[in-house]
């Protein structure tokens, strides 16, 4: 067998997500994707850095999810992108959707907009925060779509759904809410609504109340609901 082949590919990821995921680093479309990734790497610049491309599986082991929130691509401005969705490092202003959703846990659970932008608190208590893609060129938006990623993360999202019972899943904007068909909703919450992004916000992101009903889901179930202040 060649050193290269995909059998060989063993990511840093946490050990639990590394198991359950162990055939997808054996397929071949990983290693295409891998191959992809070096070829655009010694060309580009490409967000988020190379450590924290997994970020949210190693700050999430599988065993401890208790949320999903699900989103489509990294941030691609300098210095946004640390692996989870929709957060951005101490020190980036919070962007306009990462706003929103903290206009709607204002006024879901009364909890005052952080002053910061770095979502890592509420990975470390088992909020999945997942992009589909988890890569991105430096300047162009979705420019890593459709290179394998999504085969990855959707393998996540069902193994979750079928290893795990009682996890609540976000899905926020079109995209998102196409994975429903991924998740078996008779042992787990699905909650869907617009994104939170400006354009479509107010077409029912706003005034949907998903942290108190996955609060109050997860209590439900005799799980410690999730501390959403930062």
């Amino acid at each position: 067998m060649q050193e290269n082949s995909p059998a060989h590919i063993s990511p840093a990821i946490d050990e639990k997500w590394k198991e359950l995921l162990r055939d997808e680093f054996c397929a071949p479309y990983f290693y295409e994707l891998k191959n992809f990734l070096l070829e655009e790497k010694s060309k580009f610049t490409i967000y988020p850095p190379g450590r924290l491309i997994f970020n949210a599986f190693d700050l999430t082991p599988s065993d401890k999810v208790k949320v999903v929130i699900l989103g489509q691509d990294p941030y691609h401005g300098p210095g946004q992108a640390h692996g989870l969705c929709f957060s951005v490092p101490d020190g980036i202003n919070p962007p306009p959707s990462l706003k929103n959703i903290f206009k709607e846990l204002n006024d879901d659970l009364g909890i005052p907009p952080a002053r910061h932008g770095n979502l890592e608190q509420w990975a470390r208590q088992g909020v999945l925060l997942l992009n589909a893609t988890l890569t991105v060129r430096a300047g162009h938006a979705g420019s890593h779509q459709n290179r394998g990623w999504e085969k990855f993360t959707d393998s996540a999202i069902s193994l979750l759904s079928s290893r795990y019972s009682d996890i609540v899943f976000m899905l926020w904007g079109r995209y998102a809410r196409e994975k429903a068909a991924l998740i078996d909703s008779r042992n787990h919450l699905v909650l869907e609504a617009a994104h939170p992004s400006p354009f479509s916000a107010y077409n029912g992101f706003f005034g949907c109340r998903h942290f108190s009903r996955a609060n109050a889901f997860l209590a439900s179930r005799g799980k410690e609901p999730v501390s959403w202040a930062l």
